[in-house]
């Protein structure tokens, strides 16, 4: 299941010329996690305070293929390509226009917000994950 998230590119997000720093891609990515975790499973605070447990990026791979320029508006999927017991992998696809601008995959872990360890993901949070796999 794809879940797509828009945002418009602004000043704070460019260099001197206009044109997206490439770090900033992984910021766009980490809000449109966040925003399909808020719309299509459970929110980060929720399972922070409710299941003491956090998901942090362990491992990101990126190919940028074109740039994106101030005030572009970019649309970002996110799909649940992968799911084990402590580990998850997104792949993200950044477009301006239907034009891929950037591809990448991020893996996070789940992480028990008291220990700071590695920690398996609820069961009842698993389920609801399980059922939005690609």
């Amino acid at each position: 299941m794809t879940f797509k998230f828009s945002l418009r590119v602004y000043f704070e997000d460019t260099d001197a010329g206009g044109i997206v720093y490439y770090g900033n891609y992984l910021k766009f990515m980490e809000r449109a996690r966040s925003e399909w975790f808020l719309q299509e499973s459970i929110g980060m605070k929720s399972l922070m305070n409710d299941h003491q447990m956090v998901f942090v990026v362990s491992r990101t791979e990126l190919n940028y293929l074109r740039s994106a320029k101030l005030e572009d508006v970019l649309e970002i999927s996110v799909e649940l390509a992968e799911l084990k017991r402590v580990s998850a992998v997104f792949k993200q696809t950044v477009t301006r226009n239907g034009e891929v601008l950037c591809e990448g995959k991020t893996k996070v872990g789940c992480v028990n917000t008291q220990t700071l360890k590695p920690s398996a993901i609820p069961p009842a949070v698993f389920a609801q994950l399980n059922q939005l796999m690609l």
